[in-house]
């Protein structure tokens, strides 16, 4: 259910659908052999064609669905995931079938929200693009620039710096084969933003970023610019100087990723996402039998994703969308009703 939409935007399910097969894989060899088609259909909240103002409510169904292996994980918990504390949180009650809250089968609703939100941006300049700049040991080594943010989807580890590619597929080659999984990052960017877009200090730009990436399953860590590094930077370093460009002001260098304050600061938005390596693995791996409170092990079965990366790139651009659509709905620089 997408709420507060304005009416008057054109949009369809064929955008929507756009969007959702950017989530699937384009290849099998680094991700879960699962084949979902995430076929969307919106049932309310657009009419002729364009948004009504109501809500919308889209629905994606799950098609290939093999809840066996899920079964032992109701007495041994896999470790590195929500198993045992949501068998705490909530009495047993939960559903445990792979497909709930816990599921990174939630991004779907993500992604298809996004969709909504980056066509409403568009009309007012903003694009948002992300791309994977890290898998394993292996590292774009540099910005990419728009166009190649533009291409990013053409290849399967979704890196849009071409000469990483290869090494990054190298490296999730080698996990597959020894039975393992691998961390990634991936980088998020939003061009032609306003400046004081935010409402701080409980609304801030960067906190409601946050919050929604953290509700992404696997995210563990994220960083605003060169967030990551500025405990070994001075000021002089990290500090972004203002200077006059074409009339416009803006900063010689965005280390701060486009945010101070809470609020936009007119440069491009940059967050860096780290995704923990995947804890289902085909290795053994320690854990306890809930019913008889000893230690015994498990190991793997079934369909996995042996990095999280690459099916994260649209689910990290629609985050950085939803965000900054809600607040340019709420400073009114888009209207409740398009012309």
């Amino acid at each position: 259910m997408v709420d507060g939409c304005p009416a008057g935007l054109p949009i369809s399910e064929d955008e929507v659908q756009a969007e959702l097969d950017k989530r699937r894989p384009l290849s099998t060899t680094y991700s879960t052999t699962r084949k979902e088609r995430d076929r969307v259909r919106i049932v309310s909240g657009v009419f002729n064609g364009h948004t009504t103002g109501a809500p919308i409510c889209m629905v994606i169904a799950n098609e290939d669905v093999d809840s066996r292996p899920y079964e032992d994980f109701r007495v041994k918990p896999r470790p590195g995931h929500a198993d045992y504390p949501a068998i705490i949180r909530y009495g047993g009650f939960h559903d445990y079938r792979g497909g709930g809250r816990f599921s990174g089968r939630i991004t779907a609703t993500l992604v298809a929200a996004g969709a909504i939100a980056k066509k409403l941006l568009s009309l007012v300049g903003v694009e948002v693009y992300a791309h994977v700049s890290q898998i394993g040991r292996a590292m774009a080594g540099r910005e990419p620039s728009v166009d190649e943010l533009r291409r990013v989807y053409e290849n399967p580890v979704r890196c849009a710096v071409p000469e990483a590619v290869e090494a990054m597929e190298g490296e999730l080659r080698k996990a597959v084969e020894e039975g393992d999984s691998l961390g990634s990052m991936v980088e998020g960017y939003a061009f032609n933003v306003p400046p004081g877009l935010g409402d701080p200090m409980f609304h801030g730009l960067d906190s409601d970023l946050a919050a929604l990436l953290f509700a992404v399953p696997g995210v563990r860590a994220l960083c605003l610019g060169r967030g990551f590094e500025a405990p070994s930077l001075k000021g002089s370093e990290f500090v972004d100087e203002y200077v006059v460009d074409r009339e416009r002001i803006t900063t010689v260098t965005n280390n701060c990723g486009g945010v101070i304050g809470g609020l936009s600061i007119g440069t491009p938005m940059h967050v860096r996402v780290a995704f923990r390596p995947p804890s289902t693995i085909r290795k053994e791996v320690r854990t306890v039998n809930l019913m008889t409170m000893e230690a015994t092990t498990l190991k793997a079965t079934g369909r996995y994703d042996p990095c999280i990366g690459p099916r994260a790139v649209p689910i990290v651009e629609s985050c950085l969308a939803l965000v900054l659509v809600d607040h340019a709905l709420n400073q009114g620089l888009i209207g409740a009703v398009l012309k």
